[in-house]
């Protein structure tokens, strides 16, 4: 075992959901490495984007950077990296957001390659419109989620991309000779909704980007329905559809919009803007309703995510849907669509009674008044 292997293998995930098959850590953090110091040493300066619990960021420290600029779209990610360079007792970064501090004369940009290309498409431009000429982008994933039109994509912002040879179900994209393509995120897109219409604001990495989500358009149709409340909670609000939807037909209600990505709430600032409510519709970057206090809340509306990175998974949802029970006000409710094949009925019950307001071949929604 390497050194660098024995580092990987006391990193840990930031304790978000307990399955030991989701691991800190995999073939592509050591193979983008890799790639990085060949020919050479790793330089002084590096910026990583992407990294999911500080396998890239601390390995990078590990192989010689000195100095290493970092972008994590998820708060529990960087909560994670954190926590890891704390017990490894590890220095060296900085917290960036997905903008020009980030990436500003960058000779070297180590990637770990998200599963939407909107998100690749906006690092790309982000990149190649203000790193260093001779900036070296090495981007890596596991084979299985990567594409050729990710080797397209790139091409728009880079002379020149090519892929190495897999390893161990990994591969690594190195794009080199920034086209300078200048920055189109986010973007938007103007949607007719029940009521009226409404203009959807996207940056690359969130959910649905500027459409609007088949489980969003569910809930949305029960709007009128939903308890009169003042003050309104959207929960993984993505980009601020439900919560902006919600404040325009009613215009006493305030929202607190929160997610854990920092693109779902660019996107939700943006989309409260564009669409005048920016006064009444305030958005947060948390794990979940970490902010929001005991038994405080009379509306909760949320729309869950299935997954966690690649992996289809339901340990997020049931996470959001306990803290929503927390946070709701005796006697308030939490309007819920979710995937009808999705067991979460039982978990809704925990909090209190429970009634099917729709349901279709894709999705049900319900509503949950807490005791």
């Amino acid at each position: 075992m390497t050194d660098r292997d024995a580092l990987f293998a006391g990193l840990r995930r930031w304790p978000d959901v307990e399955d030991p098959t989701l691991q800190a850590h995999d073939a592509s953090d050591a193979l983008i490495l890799d790639q990085a110091v060949e020919p050479g040493r790793m330089p002084a300066d590096v910026v990583v984007i992407g990294d999911r619990h500080g396998a890239l960021t601390l390995g990078a420290l590990h192989d010689g950077a000195e100095r290493v600029r970092v972008h994590q779209d998820s708060i529990v990610g960087e909560r994670a990296l954190d926590a890891n360079a704390r017990e490894l007792g590890v220095a060296g970064f900085t917290h960036h957001p997905l903008d020009a501090s980030l990436v500003e004369g960058a000779r070297l940009v180590l990637l770990q390659l998200p599963r939407s290309l909107d998100e690749l498409d906006e690092i790309a431009e982000l990149v190649a419109t203000h790193a260093d000429d001779r900036v070296l982008l090495v981007a890596g994933g596991r084979v299985k989620h990567m594409s050729m039109s990710m080797n397209a994509l790139l091409g728009r912002s880079f002379r020149s991309v090519h892929a190495t040879l897999g390893w161990r179900k990994s591969r690594v994209l190195r794009a080199q000779g920034p086209r300078r393509p200048g920055i189109s995120w986010p973007r938007s897109r103007r949607h007719e909704v029940a009521g009226g219409e409404l203009t959807v604001v996207a940056h690359g990495g969130a959910f649905a980007g500027t459409s609007i989500d088949i489980g969003a358009q569910t809930l949305l149709a029960h709007l009128d329905a939903m308890p009169d409340a003042r003050e309104v909670v959207d929960l993984a609000c993505g980009t601020g559809v439900i919560g902006v939807a919600l404040a325009l037909a009613r215009p006493h209600a305030r929202v607190l919009a929160t997610d854990a990505s920092a693109a779902a709430i660019a996107s939700t600032r943006a989309t409260a803007e564009a669409n005048g409510v920016a006064d009444r519709v305030v958005a947060r970057q948390a794990d979940g309703l970490e902010d929001v206090p005991d038994a405080s809340a009379p509306l909760i509306l949320l729309n869950p995510p299935f997954h966690i990175g690649a992996a289809v998974h339901t340990g997020v949802a049931e996470r959001l849907i306990a803290d929503a029970g927390r946070a709701l006000a005796r006697g308030g409710e939490l309007w819920c669509v979710w995937n009808s094949h999705l067991g979460y009925r039982p978990l809704l019950e925990r909090i209190g009674e429970t009634r099917q307001v729709s349901r279709n071949a894709k999705f049900v929604v319900t509503a949950t008044r807490r005791r």
